[in-house]
């Protein structure tokens, strides 16, 4: 059942005084890769997430802790304003660690920021476009879709504009407002090919800040969605037969990568990925079969490719910067649904292993 927030009754209460106090909403990632998020009061307002305290919250619930010894900490990590409460309140990103301070087992962003720390003098940037679908909740279908039978065949609604052709624009701009509010780097939306289907780029990011702002983004993203009563899904294949799957291609580049002359550098990064397909393919997302089949503008899941211009391989490097030879190349592999951290840090990992 949709439940749509009634907007003009709430703001009656958000007009409201705090007396000098600031909410600040706490976000993690749960055991399935989704965002869970709790609020406290804080009598200051917080400049950067290392002035907040650590939490904590009830691992059993979300599946990350048993009922018995069930305390999970939370270290806030990247801070936001909040564009629902606005004022001075915020939103945080948090780590997630065990009573005895070590990293949880689904914290992915601690490992994440020791290689980033490692490499951060070769300056890796990071662009991810977050391709997603808009799910009615009164008929489980997406958006737009006719509540017996399907669409017009694909084609018309890439980029599409007017009635018919582009579903949920609303949303899609509520949410592009919200994270620009928020101070993430969101640089741009366009409508994807599947009706009801959409996709943001976050980018360019630096380093760790590349999987804050994904999942920062994510958390505004499910609650605009929530505002209108909408479901969001990032599942690689939320609807199976002759219709695209959703993404999460990443684009990456060093220093050495922008430099004159950096397509050697560029080279050498895919070379080192196509050595580890197989240990990519592990982290790229749940699912990521069903996608990754040779149609659909990507390559097989089994197969390493790569070529200028091209959707169908796993790395295309843009044909701007096969012509000038320097720039980014893009890694095309990536589900909708992946953690970014572990995205970010096997690149990064793989294009700086030693050579053999």
């Amino acid at each position: 059942m949709a439940v749509i927030s009634n907007n003009s009754l709430l703001q009656k209460y958000l007009d409201l005084d705090q007396k000098n106090q600031v909410q600040v909403e706490y976000v993690w990632i749960d055991a399935k890769n989704n965002l869970r998020s709790k609020t406290r009061t804080v009598d200051f307002v917080p400049q950067s997430a290392s002035e907040l305290p650590e939490w904590n919250f009830d691992g059993s619930s979300t599946g990350q802790a048993e009922g018995h010894d069930s305390d999970i900490l939370i270290q806030p990590v990247a801070l936001y304003s909040d564009p629902f409460r606005r004022g001075d309140n915020k939103f945080v990103v948090c780590e997630t660690y065990n009573p005895d301070g070590t990293p949880h087992s689904t914290n992915y962003r601690y490992e994440c920021k020791k290689i980033m720390e490692t490499y951060a003098d070769t300056i890796p940037w990071f662009g991810i476009e977050q391709e997603y679908m808009l799910i009615d909740p009164e008929t489980s279908k997406p958006y737009g879709w006719p509540k017996h039978g399907f669409p017009e065949a694909q084609g018309k609604y890439y980029c599409g504009v007017g009635a018919g052709k582009v579903f949920g624009r609303d949303i899609v701009e509520a949410h592009y407002r919200a994270c620009l509010f928020a101070g993430i780097n969101i640089s741009g939306v366009n409508a994807e090919v599947a009706p009801g289907q959409w996709e943001y780029q976050v980018g360019p990011c630096v380093g760790i800040k590349m999987g804050d702002e994904l999942w920062a983004s994510r958390y505004l993203l499910e609650r605009v969605a929530e505002d209108f009563g909408i479901i969001v899904t990032i599942h690689p294949k939320p609807v199976s037969g002759d219709w695209n799957g959703a993404g999460c291609h990443t684009n990456f580049s060093t220093e050495e990568m922008r430099q004159e002359g950096g397509i050697a550098a560029i080279e050498r990064s895919i070379q080192k990925l196509s050595l580890r397909h197989a240990e990519h393919i592990a982290v790229y997302g749940e699912d990521n079969d069903l996608r990754l089949t040779g149609r659909h503008e990507t390559g097989h899941i089994n197969d390493f490719s790569s070529g200028v211009a091209n959707r169908g391989a796993s790395i295309r490097i843009p044909r701007h910067v096969g012509k000038e030879g320097k720039g980014y190349y893009e890694d095309r592999r990536p589900a909708s649904n992946i953690d970014p951290y572990r995205v970010t840090h096997i690149i990064v990992e793989s294009t700086f292993m030693p050579d053999n």
